[in-house]
């Protein structure tokens, strides 16, 4: 699975860093590495949240994160 990583920098100077491919996750940080690093790991807990569910999950699961 490879998941795409957008950023912008906010009006107010935060960055906001979004999981593309996984609707709603999105993280704010004060720099774009610690908005980049929250996405990551919120998207890592959507993942394991969709295995532990029993949702259907790549049966062998490799997950890349790339810049946008």
């Amino acid at each position: 699975m490879n998941f795409t990583i957008g950023t912008e920098l906010e009006e107010d100077g935060r960055w906001i860093a979004e999981v593309l491919e996984i609707p709603g996750a999105l993280a704010y940080g004060a720099t774009e590495q610690e908005a980049i690093s929250k996405a990551q790991v919120l998207g890592l807990r959507v993942i394991a949240d969709r295995i532990e569910h029993g949702e259907e999950v790549a049966k062998q699961l490799m997950i890349t994160f790339v810049p946008a």
